[in-house]
């Protein structure tokens, strides 16, 4: 299975990812924990760049990302899956439709475009979208934030809508969960609604 984890910084995403990395291992499967922008050495530096740079355009931006998502599904994903390992990612290209596509209005079919042809259409069994009122995620976020999470709650309300619309258009593929449920009952109804898949 492919799973990813989408929402705003401080959502709870991680967290859940983790949990169900680790669930799904103690049931004896192969599981491949990754994250974007990151993942392999060049999308660590790619990383660096797009959340320490000072200013970064709309389409470099998104290139940006586009282009460490092709060598995380080239050097990692794609491997993975090809020996029937599980992979679980911590952002994946909805983010990128999300942020750049709608929040910074490039378009959402232009962004996935771009990213289809660089991930040869590589698409996650299953997404879970973790949603939380604005206020919530950014009381969550302990360290200093970064360049995209500075651009402050107008920027991340739209991000959140984005995200909402994203699940209209791909219902059958994003599941959107409530972010300020129980950690632990999250994490047995994501485990619960991947049965179906498995």
């Amino acid at each position: 299975m492919f799973i990813t984890f989408e929402g705003v910084d401080g959502s709870g995403k991680s967290t859940q990812a983790r949990l169900l990395a680790e669930r799904l291992r103690s049931e004896g499967r192969e599981v491949v924990s990754t994250r974007e922008p990151g993942g392999t050495a060049l999308g660590e530096q790619v990383r660096g760049l797009l959340l320490h740079s000072d200013r970064v355009a709309p389409w470099a931006e998104a290139t940006l990302f586009s282009a460490a998502r092709a060598q995380l599904v080239d050097e990692v994903i794609r491997p993975a899956l090809a020996r029937g390992a599980d992979v679980v990612c911590d952002r994946y290209l909805d983010s990128s439709l999300a942020y750049q596509g709608l929040a910074r209005g490039l378009g959402v079919e232009r962004v996935l475009e771009v990213n289809l042809a660089v991930t040869a259409g590589l698409l996650p069994d299953r997404t879970f979208l973790l949603v939380v009122p604005t206020d919530v995620a950014s009381g969550r976020r302990s360290r200093k934030p970064d360049r995209i999470e500075a651009e402050g709650e107008e920027f991340t309300a739209g991000v959140d809508r984005a995200y909402k619309e994203l699940a209209e258009v791909f219902p059958h593929r994003i599941v959107v969960l409530d972010g300020t449920a129980d950690r632990e009952e999250l994490a047995e109804e994501i485990h619960g609604r991947l049965r179906d898949i498995s």
